[in-house]
């Protein structure tokens, strides 16, 4: 039996890699490395953080208490995790690592010392609680995928169809892919919703997401006069036509829309959708909003027993990213 657990079961760490000067960062560095640090401390007050970077001396400097932070030197071409690290899987009794090929959302840009981040940190040791880190010859970013744990993968068709990831599959032939590599039942497939200085092609972490096994969150726009108000009604009647295996539609619950963000003349994709889930807490972006205590506000709803802390994600979005794309939880050992 294969399954993807999803986002809120128990987690052994959540992976970090650090901006450097060699990255797009390098404009506004010390704004972004202040950002990284306040996640990775907000994390470890409730569990284990990887941090990667590749001036480990300068990073560690920032952190006087280093409790549940263990610190790796290893060079990046910039910080997504979500987006090259590992996703892990249950097999039978046992996690399992897979290290999906990882090509910066098309060969966008450089991605060649990301993509070997997983494999040097198995060389490592770091998944030495994991039964295997398998490498596989399909291009996948963790951000592409939800999962509900048990058995329904939502994903959009602009992400995974985009002709520079897997040019050679069709759409039934990646669907069947996912269905193989990750034991499913269903694969919900988006055909709607954008947003504007988004590089990844719309990937789902920026647009709906699972919150329980039958509980869709998403990304709303209530204003008629934003350019993304159009698209996201549509991807909110699409998320109305799905159902589950059992033949019921998710419960659907809509998040509020942001003001439009700049930084240099350009729209930033700022969403609330991109928060992360940990053990015993959410961290909800937030943007300098008028709505951003209305959005901490829908997540606790839904998180009751979990603590619900917003964290700035002003600078993230400069480059076009926020949260939950900087970050990568793997679940804890079964063993």
């Amino acid at each position: 039996m294969i399954r993807l657990p999803a986002e809120w079961e128990e987690q052994e760490f959540v992976q970090l890699t650090f901006p450097h000067i060699d990255t797009d960062w390098a404009e506004y560095l010390d704004e972004a490395v202040d950002t990284f640090v306040t996640i990775v401390k907000t994390i470890a007050h409730y569990q284990k953080v990887l941090v990667v970077s590749k001036n480990l001396q300068y990073i560690k400097s920032k952190f006087p208490k280093k409790k549940n932070i263990s610190f790796i030197m290893i060079d990046s071409n910039d910080t997504w995790s979500r987006d090259f690290g590992g996703i892990t899987i249950q097999q039978n009794d046992e996690l399992k690592v897979l290290d999906f090929s990882f090509n910066a959302w098309g060969k966008k840009f450089p991605y060649d010392k990301d993509n070997q981040i997983t494999q040097k940190l198995k060389l490592k040791g770091f998944f030495k609680n994991y039964a295997k880190v398998q490498t596989l010859p399909f291009v996948l970013e963790g951000g592409a995928i939800e999962s509900n744990g048990e058995g329904v993968l939502l994903t959009t068709t602009a992400c995974l169809m985009e002709q520079n990831r897997n040019p050679k599959l069709s759409k039934s032939a990646i669907e069947k892919k996912l269905i193989q590599f990750f034991g499913l039942k269903k694969v919900l497939w988006l055909d709607y919703g954008y947003l504007e200085g988004d590089d990844t092609d719309s990937h789902i972490d920026t647009l709906a997401r699972f919150v329980s096994s039958d509980t869709i969150v998403y990304q709303s726009c209530n204003d008629t006069k934003d350019q993304h108000y159009e698209e996201l009604q549509k991807m909110e009647e699409q998320l109305k036509s799905f159902k589950q295996p059992n033949g019921k539609p998710f419960k659907l619950i809509p998040l509020p829309w942001i003001e439009p963000k700049y930084f240099d003349g350009e729209r930033l994709p700022a969403t609330y959708a991109n928060f992360l889930i940990i053990n015993g807490a959410v961290l909800v972006p937030t943007y300098n909003d008028k709505n951003d205590q209305k959005a901490l506000k829908v997540i606790k709803n839904l998180y009751a027993k979990r603590e619900v802390v917003g964290v700035d994600c002003s600078v993230l979005i400069r480059q076009h990213g926020s949260l939950h794309c900087v970050t990568m939880q793997y679940p804890r050992s079964i063993r």
